[in-house]
């Protein structure tokens, strides 16, 4: 072989030795063990919700009586709760969710709805998953038709990335059904 070549050769292999990047990992996510409180602040409903939550008063500039957030620091989540008193107007209410999980549509690659039905404790409503980069995941309103009507929506402080944020919602989510089960209206 030429000696002329050999400095051409050695930097050829040397130029295809470069590093690769390693893909992005994500942080390992601990999980706490499920325990519930009772919420009971006087208002026109209860519930329970995790002991690794805690339950603030809504007291933004719209905010309503009874309005609260059930916040997650740890994940730095929160469950946005309103509630609405129902005077024959549940069907608006119903709408009215509906129209703010579809509000979503543009970026939601599906929005599947659960509907759910519990006519021994007077609960009635649906849960909405929506899939993709969303800036709420999961929605829901919980209502006994007659009186009382909570809507409830899960958002995360931080940009949406389905992919790392998944496991995240999916455990939430379990906290989410424990509301739906735990609710109980009062009728002063």
């Amino acid at each position: 072989m030429n000696r002329k070549f050999l400095p051409l050769l050695m930097l050829l292999l040397a130029a295809c030795q470069n590093p690769t990047p390693k893909p992005m990992g994500y942080v390992r996510v601990v999980y706490p063990e499920k325990n519930y409180t009772r919420f009971d602040e006087g208002g026109p409903y209860t519930f329970e919700y995790p002991s690794y939550a805690e339950v603030k008063e809504d007291r933004g500039k719209q905010s309503e009586p009874w309005w609260y957030d059930i916040r997650f620091p740890m994940y730095d989540a929160s469950i946005h709760l309103s509630y609405k008193p129902v005077n024959n107007n549940v069907n608006a209410y119903i709408d009215d969710s509906r129209v703010l999980v579809y509000k979503h549509t543009p970026r939601a690659e599906g929005i599947n709805e659960k509907p759910f039905l519990d006519t021994a404790h007077n609960r009635y409503g649906i849960i909405y998953d929506l899939e993709g980069n969303v800036a709420s995941a999961v929605q829901f309103f919980v209502t006994d038709s007659t009186r009382h009507f909570v809507r409830g929506s899960l958002y995360f402080r931080t940009k949406p990335n389905r992919d790392s944020l998944n496991p995240v919602i999916r455990f939430l989510r379990k906290d989410i059904e424990h509301f739906i089960e735990t609710i109980a209206w009062k009728n002063e």
